[in-house]
């Protein structure tokens, strides 16, 4: 019976089921994450989050095997010091996912989704399950129903200030006004600076969520405008 106890415990030392056990959890963690993002229509969604999370924990989990290889006497190397590298890795994944276009900046949400998927793999990975279920639990919290509520409160009619800059002519600040008025915005208030070939706008506007996003959509698309900035 010990001889029979021993094999397994050699098998399973061979094949390494406590990793695949890992593996299997990150791929479910980063899958849960993945689906809400997949079903928001993000960049980064279901495939990418799971493969996030189980390198992430694939890297942890050598890091740390590595480390117990190369020792000398008291001196051991840092388990950490590859899974450090996911950390600041992840950042050139997440800056993938921010699009910048004339002054309007979206996907930070996915950026961060992804640190955080990162964090989750490392934590399986240094065999902190119960830390990564339940930081995945806060996350879909923070995603689904935070999420709902920021949409409900963002139809609310609030005051938002754009800076434009367009090309001089005769009716530039005219077409101006009519782009943004035509988005179901009202200007409360408005400046202009004149340059020698760009007038600089700076209006302060009132309206609901949509309005502000079809009238972004509308002077990003418009080729006069050089410069937009939604604040």
């Amino acid at each position: 019976m010990d001889a029979i106890l021993n094999q397994l415990a050699h098998l399973t030392g061979m094949l390494r089921l406590d990793l695949l056990a890992g593996l299997g959890l990150a791929t479910v963690l980063g899958g849960l994450i993945g689906l809400e993002r997949e079903a928001s229509g993000k960049p980064a969604g279901l495939r990418t989050n799971i493969l996030i999370c189980v390198g992430a924990t694939l890297i942890t989990d050598l890091s740390m095997s590595l480390s117990g290889l190369f020792h000398e006497g008291d001196v051991r190397a840092d388990p950490g010091r590859l899974a450090a590298q996911i950390v600041s890795g992840i950042g050139f994944l997440g800056a993938g996912t921010i699009i910048q276009a004339r002054g309007t900046v979206s996907g930070l949400t996915s950026a961060a989704t992804l640190w955080v998927v990162a964090g989750i793999g490392i934590a399986v990975g240094t065999r902190h399950q119960v830390e990564a279920i339940g930081t995945t639990a806060l996350v879909l919290a923070v995603l689904v129903p935070l999420g709902f509520i920021e949409r409900r409160l963002s139809h609310w009619r609030r005051s938002r200030i754009i800076r434009v800059t367009v090309l001089r002519r005769p009716d530039a600040m005219a077409d101006l006004r009519a782009l943004v008025t035509s988005s179901g915005l009202s200007i409360r208030k408005e400046t202009v600076i004149v340059e020698d070939e760009c007038l600089m706008a700076s209006l302060q506007l009132r309206g609901n969520a949509a309005c502000y996003l079809r009238c972004r959509d509308t002077l990003v698309n418009c080729a006069e405008v050089r410069m937009m900035e939604l604040r």
